[in-house]
């Protein structure tokens, strides 16, 4: 009989807390906006994204992937957050850099040697810290994907040494750094959201661009551009956010769901992106672009060049975060 009554109470209490478990999980349609196409590293995670966040909160949360930048260009989407009119998004840290100075610091050229180093810091303290200041702004920060370390292509000429900046109307995302940057070695550079890039290099409004492989490839930019040189000369993370407003209605069940299979898609979608970045330079060959490596002594005078950009980001984010940030990838090199 005693056994009866305590299996009994142990069913009443998993019923108990089934139905508390449910009642944290309202039915739910989440818009994730990003600007590559559908079948792109981004779309790829966003689609594991989903399928965590459904599974896990039991199909009431159903989250949308909406790409192509149908939702707008990623300042376009930043600003929808903060008024809550779109509940999340992936974007570049770059044009974070308005509405939160200290994400300036991730523009750094040649801040990350490798990826190691990258994962390091953006997912230690340091990171956490720039992460977090988005909150105040209207925006919640879950984690950084990867973009990847940026390369430079352009339909004019190999670009062998510094010198061969000059002249070329170069394509550069709306951040200062970015501008400064470029101004600083040379090439006129122009900011133009990423949805209007293609079109830009098709009808020669700019001469190129400089992405990582992976987006030239999954943009066909290879359509319209003839030389790829492999500079590294940025590591450029991508940030999953979501928007305060919204954010603040859900329950804390609702939030670590969004949050585990944001830390699920990160380990994916860098994964996926790494891979899929060997393959591009390789497809880049085969599709006709001329590739070169630019020499090690060319990159270190960019460096040089680029002295003065370093210090404008070091006030602009802070010295504080400035130190901190170098300090950390410091750390890990010494490992």
């Amino acid at each position: 009989m005693r056994i009866r009554f305590a299996l009994a109470g142990l069913v009443a209490a998993l019923a108990t807390a089934g139905a508390v478990q449910a009642q944290d999980f309202k039915p739910r349609i989440v818009r994730f906006g990003y600007g590559l196409v559908d079948n792109s590293n981004q779309g790829r995670a966003v689609r594991l994204f989903a399928q965590e966040v459904e599974k896990a909160s039991g199909g009431k949360m159903k989250v949308r992937g909406i790409g192509n930048a149908a939702l707008g260009s990623d300042t376009q989407m930043q600003q929808a957050l903060i008024g809550g009119a779109q509940e999340m998004m992936v974007g570049s840290t770059a044009t974070l850099v308005g509405i939160v100075p200290e994400m300036a610091v991730w523009d750094t050229p040649f801040l990350f040697s490798n990826v190691k180093e990258a994962d390091v810091v953006l997912d230690g303290p340091v990171g956490e810290k720039v992460k977090a200041k988005l909150e105040p702004k209207g925006m919640v920060g879950l984690v950084y994907w990867e973009n990847g370390f940026r390369n430079l292509t352009n339909s004019k000429r190999p670009v062998n040494k510094l010198e061969d900046m000059g002249d070329i109307k170069l394509r550069v995302m709306q951040n200062n750094v970015f501008l400064d940057s470029f101004k600083a070695l040379g090439a006129n550079a122009v900011p133009l959201p990423f949805s209007e890039l293609f079109t830009a290099l098709e009808t020669r409004a700019v001469d190129g661009q400089e992405n990582p492989f992976n987006t030239v490839v999954s943009s066909k930019f290879y359509e319209v551009q003839k030389y790829l040189t492999v500079t590294n000369h940025v590591y450029s993370p991508w940030i999953v956010t979501v928007s305060k407003k919204w954010w603040d209605t859900l329950s804390p069940a609702e939030k670590k769901v969004l949050q585990d299979a944001a830390v699920k898609s990160r380990e994916f979608e860098r994964k996926d992106t790494r891979e899929e970045a060997t393959k591009a330079l390789a497809e880049l060959r085969t599709k006709g672009m001329q590739v070169n490596e630019l020499p090690a002594t060319e990159a270190n005078r960019m460096r040089e060049k680029l002295a003065s950009v370093n210090s404008g980001i070091a006030k602009a984010v802070g010295q504080e975060t400035w130190d901190a940030v170098n300090g950390a990838v410091a750390q890990v090199r010494g490992k």
